[in-house]
C-alpha cells in the first residue's frame, strides 16, 4: 500500500552512445523519458520522424510476410494460446538473431514476390474463366466467332436477349423482309435470357437483313477468338491449368518457409523497437559532442542504473528528488492486494499527495465479489481455472496475469461465502441424493447445510440485507478514515474532525438510534439495542450534525454564508442513506446466483431416476451452471466495481495522478528484458 518515490534523472554522455543507451533503457523499462529542451545555442534537437517511419514500414513488411505464410500454413494453436504471452529472449539470443537482418529482409521480399505472382495468376484465371463463361453459349458453333463471309455469302453471328426458337425468329423476320429464302437461321443455344444464333445469307441482302435483325434486338459478340468456341474454351482451360500449377508452386514455396515465421516475427518486433527508439531521439538535446536526456525513475532503481550506465558508457547520471504536479505515479503492493491495482488504475491513478487505497479496496473488493457470487462450487471453478492458467502459462502478459490473480482471490472469497450460505452448485448435492439415491443427503456443513445461514429461506433474505447494510457502513467509514489519514499526513488534523469524524458520528448515531427501535427489531429477528442507545445515538448524531453545520462551510468568512453552506452540506445525509441502500445489491446478486442455480438443478431432475433422467441432469447441470457462472460472475464484477468507484472513492479519493509509463519494449511476439 504505497506510492513509490520517484527521482528526476538526467543522463549526460557522448553523442555516439545515444542510441546504445536508448536501447539499454528500452530493454530495462525503468525510466520514463520526457522532452528535454535546453535553452542554449550550443544544444539542438534532431528530427528523426522519417527514420522512425522507415522502420515502421519495415515492421509492416515483416507483418505482411508473416500473413502470407499464415495464409497457407495453418498453425496449431490451443484454446488457451492467448494466455501464453510473448516468448522471452535473453540479450544474447536477441543479439544473435538481430544479426540475421539481411536474411530476414531477403526472405520477406521473396515471400511478397510469391504472393504477387499468385495474385497475378489468379487475376489471369479470373479473366480466362470470364471468357469461358462468355463462350460457353457458343460451344456448338463450328466456326470462329470472327467468321464473316464466303465468296457468295455473309455470316451473321449474334444473340437476342430473350428465349427464341428458330420458328420465332423466322416469323419475325418474315414480317420485315419479303423473301425468307435468301437466308438461313441456326439457333446455337437458347436460355431464358439469351438466344445465340448463326445466320447465313446472300451478300445482296446482307444490309437489309442486318437492319431487320437490329430492330429485333440482335447484339454482336465481343469475342475476337480466331478458333471456334469449343477449341478456344479448351485452350483457355489449358491456360488455366498452367496458371494453377504456377500458383501451386508458389504456395508450396511459401509453405516451405513455415519454419522462418519466428524470424519474421522477431524482426517485426525488432523494427518496431527501432521505430520507437528513433522517435525517442527527438526527446534528447544534443551538443556537437554530447547529449542530455531527462525523465523519471523509481528511487529504488536510480542508483543501480547510474552505476550501470557509468560502467558501460562512461555516462554521468544526476538523480534528485522529484517534485511537482507532473511527477508520475507507480504503485507498490503485496502479492495479495496488488492484483486489484488494475481496478484502481481503470478509475484513476492516485495523486502523489494521497494514500494508495489499493490494499483497503482489495479487501472489500474480494469480500463483496464473493458475497455477490456466493456459491462454493462456482468459487472453486473460478479459483482452479485461474490458478491452473497462472501455473501453466509463465510468460503471460502482466496485465492479464494481474486480472487472473484478482479473480483467483475473488474465487476463494466466493467459496468462503458459498460455504457460509450452504450453496454448492446451488442445492445440487441435495437434489442428486433425493432424486437419484432416494434418500436424504448427509449433513455436510457448507455443502448441504449452511455454516452460517441460508439467505434464500425464512428470515435469511432479511438477515443478509441487514448485514449488507452493515458491510456498506463499514466500507463507507473506511473511505472516511482514509480521507482523515490524508488530512493528517498533510498536517490538517482539524479537517479530519470536521469532514470525517463528523459524518462517522452522524451515521453511527443514526444506526444506534434505529437499532434501539421496535420497528427495526422485527427485521433483525428480535435483536434490539437497549433504550440507552437511543440517547447515545441521538447525542452522537447531534454532535456530528453540529460540526457539519458550523465547520463544513469554513471557507466562507461570512458567518451567515457559513451556516447556509453547513445546512446544505448537512442535507447531504440523504446521500449517505442512498449510498447505504446501494449495498442491497449484495443481497440481490447473492440471491440471484443461488436461486438460478437451484432452478437449473430442478430442471435437470424433472425426468427422475432413470437413464434418460441421469443424462438430462448431466446436460442441464453442465450447460445451466456454466451459463449461471458467466452471467453472475459478470454481474458481480460490474457491481463490485460500482461500489468501489461510486460509494467508496466518492468519500475520499481525489485521483488525477499520472500513471508511470517507462520507455520499454512494446513488442508483439518476443519479450527482451535486461535486468539492472
Amino acid at each position: 500500500m504505497a506510492i513509490l518515490k520517484m527521482q528526476r534523472i538526467s543522463i549526460y554522455a557522448l553523442s555516439r552512445y545515444s542510441k546504445d543507451i536508448l536501447e539499454t533503457l528500452q530493454r530495462m523499462g525503468v525510466m520514463e523519458i520526457e522532452k528535454c529542451r535546453i535553452e542554449d545555442s550550443v544544444f539542438y534537437q534532431t528530427d528523426n520522424a522519417s527514420l522512425s517511419a522507415s522502420f515502421a514500414r519495415s515492421a509492416a513488411l515483416m507483418t505482411q510476410a508473416q500473413e502470407i505464410i499464415e495464409e497457407y500454413v495453418k498453425e496449431k494453436k490451443g484454446l488457451l494460446s492467448s494466455l501464453e504471452g510473448r516468448t522471452p529472449l535473453t540479450l544474447e539470443e536477441y543479439e544473435n538473431t538481430a544479426a540475421k537482418n539481411p536474411e530476414a529482409l531477403k526472405l520477406a521480399y521473396k515471400l511478397l514476390g510469391y504472393k504477387k505472382k499468385i495474385n497475378e495468376n489468379n487475376s489471369k484465371i479470373l479473366a480466362y474463366r470470364a471468357k469461358i463463361d462468355a463462350l460457353s453459349p457458343w460451344e456448338n458453333l463450328d466456326v470462329p466467332m470472327t467468321f464473316s463471309s464466303t465468296s457468295s455469302s455473309r455470316a451473321i453471328i449474334g444473340s437476342f436477349a430473350e428465349e427464341l426458337s428458330k420458328e420465332d425468329i423466322d416469323l419475325k423476320l418474315s414480317q420485315l423482309l419479303p423473301d425468307t429464302d435468301l437466308f438461313d437461321v441456326e439457333v446455337i443455344s437458347s436460355s431464358s435470357d439469351m438466344t445465340c444464333v448463326f445466320i447465313l445469307c446472300y451478300k445482296e441482302i446482307y444490309e437489309d437483313l442486318m437492319a431487320s435483325l437490329r430492330k429485333l434486338g440482335l447484339a454482336l459478340p465481343s469475342s475476337s477468338a480466331t478458333a471456334n468456341p469449343r477449341e478456344e474454351i479448351k485452350s483457355l482451360k489449358t491456360r488455366i491449368k498452367k496458371r494453377e500449377e504456377l500458383i501451386a508452386e508458389c504456395e508450396k514455396a511459401i509453405a516451405s518457409q513455415a519454419s522462418t515465421l519466428y524470424l519474421l516475427r522477431f524482426f517485426e518486433d525488432y523494427y518496431l523497437m527501432k521505430a520507437e527508439r528513433y522517435s525517442q531521439l527527438d526527446n534528447i538535446s544534443y551538443s556537437p559532442h554530447t547529449f542530455v536526456m531527462t525523465g523519471y525513475i523509481p528511487e529504488k532503481d536510480g542508483e543501480k542504473l547510474k552505476k550501470l550506465l557509468f560502467e558501460k558508457y562512461s555516462a554521468e547520471v544526476e538523480l534528485e528528488q522529484a517534485e511537482g504536479e507532473d511527477v508520475p505515479v507507480l504503485l507498490k503492493n503485496n502479492a495479495f492486494t496488488a492484483p486489484a491495482e488494475g481496478v484502481l488504475l481503470s478509475y484513476s491513478a492516485p495523486n502523489r499527495f494521497e494514500l494508495d487505497p489499493t490494499a483497503v479496496m482489495a479487501i472489500f473488493y474480494y469480500i463483496f465479489f464473493g458475497m455477490m457470487f456466493s456459491d462454493a462450487g462456482y468459487g472453486l471453478v473460478m479459483s482452479l481455472a485461474c490458478g491452473l492458467a497462472l501455473l501453466k502459462f509463465k510468460n503471460m502478459e502482466a496485465g492479464l496475469k494481474r486480472s487472473l490473480k484478482m479473480f483467483f482471490y475473488c474465487g476463494l472469497s466466493t467459496t468462503f461465502w458459498g460455504l457460509m450460505f450452504g450453496s454448492f452448485f446451488g442445492d445440487a448435492v441435495s437434489v442428486i441424493f433425493n432424486t437419484f439415491v432416494g434418500k436424504a443427503p448427509p449433513i455436510i456443513p457448507g455443502i448441504t447445510t449452511p455454516i452460517w445461514f441460508n439467505p434464500t429461506t425464512g428470515t435469511g433474505p432479511t438477515t443478509l440485507l441487514m448485514f449488507s447494510f452493515l458491510f456498506g457502513i463499514i466500507h463507507l467509514f473506511a473511505g472516511l478514515i482514509l480521507q482523515a489519514v490524508n488530512y493528517i499526513r498533510q498536517g490538517n488534523f482539524i479537517y479530519a474532525v470536521y469532514d470525517d469524524l463528523s459524518w462517522i458520528l452522524v451515521v453511527t448515531g443514526a444506526v444506534f438510534a434505529l437499532l434501539s427501535t421496535d420497528m427495526l427489531s422485527g427485521m433483525m429477528g428480535g435483536f434490539k439495542l437497549p433504550s440507552v442507545f437511543m440517547t447515545v445515538g441521538g447525542i452522537m448524531a447531534g454532535v456530528g450534525a453540529l460540526l457539519i453545520l458550523i465547520f463544513s462551510g469554513r471557507e466562507s468568512k461570512n458567518p451567515l454564508k457559513r451556516l447556509i453552506k453547513g445546512a446544505y452540506n448537512l442535507y447531504g445525509a440523504t446521500s449517505y442513506l442512498s449510498d447505504i441502500l446501494s449495498y442491497s445489491r449484495l443481497l440481490a446478486l447473492g440471491l440471484a446466483t443461488g436461486v438460478v442455480a437451484g432452478v437449473f438443478n430442478q430442471l435437470g431432475s424433472m425426468m427422475g431416476n432413470s437413464v434418460a433422467g441421469v443424462i438430462l441432469f448431466i446436460v442441464v447441470f453442465i450447460i445451466g451452471h456454466l451459463l449461471n457462472i458467466g452471467i453472475n460472475a459478470l454481474g458481480a464484477y460490474v457491481h463490485t466495481n460500482r461500489l468501489q468507484f461510486v460509494e467508496f472513492f466518492g468519500k475520499f479519493y481525489t485521483g488525477g495522478g499520472r500513471d508511470f509509463k517507462p520507455y520499454s519494449v512494446n513488442t508483439k511476439h518476443y519479450n527482451i528484458k535486461e535486468d539492472i
